[in-house]
């Protein structure tokens, strides 16, 4: 049994087998409708169980039409509907209940101590779709989109994200690291990356490249990645952080320093820090990005599932 919590925490060379076998199945189904399953079903007759703790629309439908794809069946809960969220009921106890009636967990949450308590006592495997350190199905989905599109290894490209220090950056860090690409982070400096990420980074030897001028975070860039400034949940002066970021917004005038051919990437929703001259003109791929989250999270699910070949 194998889990999906952190891109650490697993081999890079399982994270290519992932990638390679997406590849693979995007292509077999190019001409099928969306709920028309893969040939082979190889997740006939096994059941998802998502819950989510906080919104969802991407990492809800995506892992919805992956796993039907795959031959399976969703079911889809919110924690305050369960014991676990009103009436006290234990994450053990839960955890058992799950794994009696489903044959794996997809869990978005706002607790990081809590996917390590349902991974703890689960009995099937738990896949990470939003943590607050970790977002690493949208950054291995991200991979795949910026590989299909420039068609070369993520490792001859650099790669620069614009904007707040997250789940995402620091999925994205921890992708640096293992798929060895070129990172370089425009970011003010009261926002740069948390002190364990970049700790982690060092102990594998490895570096990212931090500014705090945005021209110069993007010059050279193959790929722009951008994230919302302000999150849903953000306990922060919203005002005041937009002001902090005003320098860091990507527009025209931003990605003119890039590379002529630069994409721009956004896992979304968006917020102040994209121009529209960017977000709808042809260097932005983020219609393609969400859409490849469903064709990586089917060979995500068949891993998880011990079905990859």
């Amino acid at each position: 049994m194998k889990h999906f919590v952190n891109l650490k925490d697993i081999p890079v060379r399982d994270l290519r087998k992932i990638l390679h076998d997406a590849k693979k199945r995007k292509k077999k189904r190019s001409k099928l409708n969306t709920l028309i399953p893969d040939k082979d079903v190889p997740l006939k007759g096994k059941l998802l169980i998502q819950m989510f703790e906080k919104s969802s629309l991407r990492t809800r439908l995506s892992f919805h039409l992956a796993i039907k794809q795959l031959g399976g069946g969703t079911l889809t809960l919110r924690s305050n509907e369960l014991h676990l969220g009103e009436g006290g009921e234990t994450i053990e106890d839960t955890a058992k209940i799950l794994s009696v009636f489903g044959d794996g967990f997809m869990l978005r949450t706002d607790s990081d101590e809590k996917i390590i308590n349902f991974k703890k006592y689960l009995s099937i495997p738990i896949i990470n779709g939003l943590s607050p350190s970790s977002h690493p199905t949208q950054v291995l989905s991200d991979i795949f989109t910026v590989e299909e599109l420039k068609k070369k290894p993520i490792s001859k490209l650099n790669i620069t994200w614009i904007g707040d220090s997250n789940n995402v950056l620091n999925s994205l860090i921890v992708a640096s690291v293992k798929f060895s690409f070129q990172l370089n982070i425009g970011c003010p400096k009261k926002y740069k990356p948390k002190k364990f990420i970049l700790e982690w980074v060092k102990s594998k030897n490895k570096k990212v490249n931090i500014f705090y001028d945005a021209k110069k975070a993007v010059k050279n860039a193959d790929v722009i990645f951008s994230d919302k400034v302000i999150s849903l949940n953000d306990q922060v002066n919203k005002k005041n952080k937009i002001k902090e970021f005003k320098n860091f917004k990507v527009d025209s005038n931003l990605i003119s320093f890039a590379k002529k051919n630069c994409i721009f990437l956004h896992c979304l929703p968006r917020g102040s820090e994209i121009d529209d001259s960017v977000f709808k003109s042809v260097k932005s791929k983020v219609w393609l990005q969400a859409l490849n989250r469903i064709h990586v999270q089917k060979s995500i699910l068949l891993y998880c599932f011990g079905k990859l070949r």
